[in-house]
């Protein structure tokens, strides 16, 4: 029987730099897939790269069970293709920025299916938010008392803090995540972080 691959589920409040850190860990772990998710954002605001979509093409895709994971948050739409969980059961392992409203489902749906918990300090967290322009003042708030909600229990979770260097911040996950993986390249060299864009902060 073919072993199924692990999905690594990457959380954390806004602006703890999940972009960022998903970005270094597949430049890192070339075995690792990125997951491109739906998103109804327009385009034009940037950010992680992602397929955009209208509200009711979404839900046409929901009802087409397009998508093996869809939630909402700050008033999008969000959803997972349902390839990933096929290739998963396939032996391919994968990553992507997940809500913490999902991580009980998606813990039943994938086999093998690890958190990565991101923290940062508040002040971090507000001076990464207001330098990337996307949000108002009130948004910004609305998403701080977001990050407040609890984890949901019984899922196996990696907790790591990305306050400081991101650097370092990937290579302690990177030493985390090759003792879970079957790790076919070498994991534990370092790269440039300057192939990392800006925009993935």
């Amino acid at each position: 029987m073919k072993k199924h691959g692990h999905f690594i589920a990457v959380v954390g409040p806004s602006g703890v730099g999940k972009d960022s850190v998903i970005a270094g860990l597949l430049l890192a772990m070339p075995q690792l897939q990125k997951v491109k998710r739906t998103i109804t954002r327009n385009p034009e605001l940037g950010g992680e790269d992602f397929d955009p979509a209208s509200e009711s093409s979404f839900q046409t895709s929901v009802v087409n069970s397009e998508f093996c994971l869809h939630w909402k948050a700050h008033g999008l739409s969000y959803g997972i293709p349902s390839h990933v969980l096929i290739s998963a059961r396939n032996g391919q392992h994968a990553i992507a920025n997940l809500s913490r409203s999902v991580l009980t489902q998606a813990a039943h749906l994938f086999s093998k299916f690890l958190v990565v918990q991101l923290t940062a300090t508040p002040q971090t967290l507000a001076k990464r938010l207001q330098s990337r322009g996307r949000e108002s003042e009130e948004e910004i708030a609305a998403r701080f008392a977001r990050s407040t909600y609890p984890m949901p229990s019984g899922l196996e979770i990696i907790r790591v803090s990305n306050d400081g260097l991101l650097q370092s911040t990937l290579d302690e996950i990177v030493g985390l995540l090759e003792r879970k993986l079957d790790a076919g390249a070498q994991l534990g060299d370092t790269f440039p972080v300057s192939d990392i864009t800006d925009n993935q902060i």
